[in-house]
């Protein structure tokens, strides 16, 4: 295999500009891992080879000139969420079967504009719903990093389980991802990657599928910290056609890596601290702080009292904004369509055919929370709660913590079709218990790897941040990463 794919995106960039390798060159070593790796892996459900060859060939006609954005030459996979114009974009879902937009999504056109080069469109769990992409209809995807002496599949995390698998088999140079409840932070943290999701409104959400309007917010999946601070740099930006867009600029995060910590006042939360948490979980918690203090930060034992309430009223807040959203697939304009007697039929028999199981699940929940008799009872009081749940990060912040350190996930990856799993989707749920909070709070989080299981699987560390303070998650995940090192699965695909 190609030494080029082992580069990250800084060193590829650096290459690309001193004229040491071309862009056409590290898109062919990429195709070319692709092709040998994703039957095994499914990450990719579509890879565009002519697009990335002319995206490449122009970006090093940019290079020779001495010109380029800031990703020109560098090879990405995009998440299926993401509108690619003329290019399979179907959430992974059967309901959208054969769309192909005709405009492009915000978040993509800023990478377009800023030279990088499109591979294909990356597996994901269907509209984004699920913890451990099984619910694509393209089937599961299966994680590089496997148990010590075992051959057992195991899966890469959800939603964002492509981006999260290619970015650590190094079939992507980075990958963008979306995250409504964990799904950037939980895949990065099972595959040894570094995922962030920005403060809500910090990256543009047009032109992405929608699964809940309120929490939805794209972010990169990437080999270390630095190439995630240059993919979020070139990703966010103001949009005039997302009205929860922020008009702020947005910083040059890279600049701020390599700063010191000393004097920031790092939160550790004591309701983070969950019965049966596996002891290695706690370990890894206790090396993060160790490290941060190390570097000078001041640890500070903190409370955030509702805590508790975060899952359950985002599984009503989230499938409720998913019921509405989803309503507009029915058969008429795009997408599948299955003949019936008459119009309601051809709506009931296509949504019922179109959609996977966990998305039926989500939209009758969502449903059934608005409707009439369960409104107040249900969706308002989750409101209630989400309010509550800001208010204690405010609270937090406002007491002179700079970030908040907890563990990314309650554990490392599981098996592909894991019958517990598969036979209690409560327990599934869990999975995202420490991520969802910074969605109900709109907040910035990032997963940093920090260390290995007794099984060898990789472990993630989450930091939450203040609102647009995402340059200090990415100085205190640098100071980790470097404590930590890096990590990447043996090969065996």
């Amino acid at each position: 295999m190609s030494d080029l794919i082992q580069l990250t995106i800084a060193e590829a960039r650096e290459k690309l500009k001193a004229g040491e390798i071309k862009s056409v060159e590290l898109t062919d070593a990429y195709l070319a891992a692709i092709a040998s790796a994703n039957d095994s892996l499914n990450a990719y459900i579509k890879v565009t080879e002519e697009k990335a060859r002319a995206m490449a060939a122009a970006s090093d006609e940019k290079l020779a000139k001495g010109e380029g954005g800031i990703l020109e030459g560098i090879p990405l996979g995009i998440k299926d969420l993401f509108a690619t114009e003329g290019v399979h974009t179907q959430a992974c879902s059967h309901i959208l079967d054969k769309f192909e937009p005709r405009y492009e999504s915000t978040v993509t056109q800023n990478l377009w504009d800023d030279g990088a080069v499109m591979l294909g469109k990356l597996n994901m769990d269907e509209f984004a719903m699920g913890s451990s992409n099984e619910t694509s209809y393209y089937g599961p995807v299966t994680n590089p990093w496997r148990v010590e002496g075992s051959n057992q599949s195991l899966v890469p995390g959800g939603s964002s389980g492509g981006s999260a698998s290619a970015v650590a088999a190094h079939l992507c140079a980075g990958a963008t991802a979306t995250d409504t409840g964990g799904s950037i932070r939980q895949p990065a943290a099972f595959t040894g990657t570094v995922g962030i999701k920005p403060t809500y409104g910090r990256c543009s959400r047009w032109g992405t599928v929608a699964f809940a309007s309120s929490l939805d917010q794209a972010g990169p999946i990437a080999r270390d910290v630095r190439d995630a601070a240059i993919m979020l740099t070139s990703m966010a930006s103001s949009d005039a056609k997302d009205t929860t867009s922020v008009d702020m600029p947005v910083p040059d995060y890279e600049a701020v890596l390599g700063g010191s910590v000393k004097g920031m006042r790092i939160g550790i939360p004591k309701e983070y601290r969950m019965d049966g948490m596996p002891e290695e979980i706690e370990t890894l918690w206790q090396q993060g702080i160790a490290w941060l203090k190390d570097a000078g930060a001041e640890i500070v034992d903190i409370s955030l009292p509702h805590t508790k309430y975060a899952l359950p009223a985002y599984y009503i807040v989230a499938p409720a904004e998913a019921s509405s959203n989803l309503a507009r697939y029915d058969g008429v304009r795009y997408g599948l369509r299955v003949e019936g007697e008459d119009i309601a039929d051809m709506y009931m028999k296509t949504r019922a055919a179109g959609f996977g199981p966990e998305v039926q699940r989500r939209i009758m929940i969502g449903t059934y929370v608005l409707s009439a008799g369960y409104y107040d009872a249900y969706y308002i009081k989750a409101q209630k709660v989400r309010t509550l749940i800001k208010r204690d990060f405010e609270n937090v912040f406002n007491d002179g913590i700079d970030t908040i350190l907890t563990p990314s996930t309650p554990s490392a990856a599981f098996a592909i079709g894991d019958e517990e799993m598969a036979s209690d989707p409560v327990k599934m749920y869990l999975n995202d218990i420490f991520t969802v909070t910074v969605n109900m709070a709109g907040l910035p989080g990032i997963s940093v790897p920090a260390g290995l299981d007794a099984k060898g699987l990789p472990l993630g560390l989450q930091l939450i941040g203040k609102p647009f303070d995402e340059e200090g998650l990415f100085k205190t995940a640098h100071v980790i990463e470097q404590a930590a090192g890096r990590f990447t699965p043996n090969k065996w695909w």
